[in-house]
């Protein structure tokens, strides 16, 4: 077992681990320690604790310090700097006609290195644009391009759901998230309807899909033919999927009636996964809304691959 603490850059940023030595460090407090990036300052979300070594990436760097006063004004002015400082690298890229946004800017703690995040459709060449950076800075510059999901990240805001982003608030990391978890969770297919203010599957799709995964697992599908417990054969009309309950059309006699059954009422084939729902869509009949919609969430989601990991925690 290894002793660490868990250490945070960011609001909702990644957490590293570092050795804490003989330090009296509390959760919530603020170290100094050495990254790839040089000196910094950060949070403690991770009190010491122990963790398997397999879970720890050796060799483990030490706290240099816990952070005194005066290590909160300089972070304090560094924060001050990086207003000051987008500012001027905005007025630099207008000054080069560059296609790009400027997102954020941030200091190391020891001023070393000065960082600006940015967006763009493209490659960008800025090298122009870090020469004249430097000369103003005096100090090395790097221009970062990252996606819309770290734009959002960054900047926050409120969610269809009323409340703060997830990725702004709590999220350390984007978790893969896929239209088959929409699907499993019978929501709209509407890509407006499903994906986040970033324009991105949602993050929060991600929460339910392995319950909804497993529920699904124990239902017949629409247009399945189940037995009831009572000897009754019948057609699958429609599934509630968290009562476990499910509708099916069977023959009384010259009438047929709609009844409800619990799934553990009724005997069926297991789902097969993606050959089954292939035949069943060849099936149907698609009008050309509908294929204007799949191509919308196809586009959507070769994106949401293509973007990959975060590119704002590279400590």
């Amino acid at each position: 077992m290894t002793t660490i603490i868990g250490v945070r850059f960011r609001t909702a940023g990644k957490i590293y681990y570092f050795d804490p030595k003989k330090l009296d460090i509390k959760r919530g407090g603020h170290v100094i320690v050495e990254t790839a990036r040089g000196v910094e300052y950060g949070t403690v979300v991770i009190g010491r604790k122990e963790v398997p070594d397999e879970k720890v990436v050796q060799p483990l760097k030490p706290v240099i310090r816990i952070a005194t006063k005066e290590d909160d004004a300089v972070e304090e002015r560094n924060r001050g700097k990086e207003k000051e400082a987008f500012a001027i690298c905005q007025e630099k890229i207008r000054k080069h006609g560059l296609e790009m946004k400027l997102i954020d800017t941030e200091y190391t703690f020891d001023n070393n290195k000065v960082l600006f995040y940015f967006t763009a459709d493209g490659r960008i060449d800025f090298r122009e644009l870090v020469k004249d950076l430097a000369s103003v800075f005096k100090t090395r510059i790097e221009l970062r391009q990252i996606g819309v999901r770290d734009e959002t990240k960054i900047i926050g805001g409120i969610g269809i759901c009323g409340r703060a982003l997830c990725c702004h608030s709590y999220l350390s990391e984007f978790a893969p998230v896929s239209i088959k978890m929409a699907k499993e969770q019978n929501l709209s297919l509407n890509p407006a309807k499903i994906s986040g203010v970033c324009g991105r599957l949602m993050c929060c799709l991600k929460n339910e899909a392995e319950t909804y995964e497993y529920l699904n697992s124990r239902l017949p599908g629409v247009g399945d033919t189940v037995t009831t417990d009572d000897g009754e054969k019948g057609e699958v009309q429609a599934v509630n999927v968290l009562r476990q309950q499910v509708k099916v059309l069977v023959t009384n006699g010259d009438e047929k009636e709609i009844r409800e059954y619990k799934a553990s009422q009724l005997k069926f084939r297991p789902k097969r996964k993606k050959g089954r729902d292939k035949d069943r869509d060849k099936g149907k009949d698609r009008d050309r809304e509908k294929d204007k919609v799949d191509a919308e969430l196809k586009k959507l989601e070769a994106m949401e691959k293509k973007e990959g990991k975060s590119k704002l925690d590279d400590n």
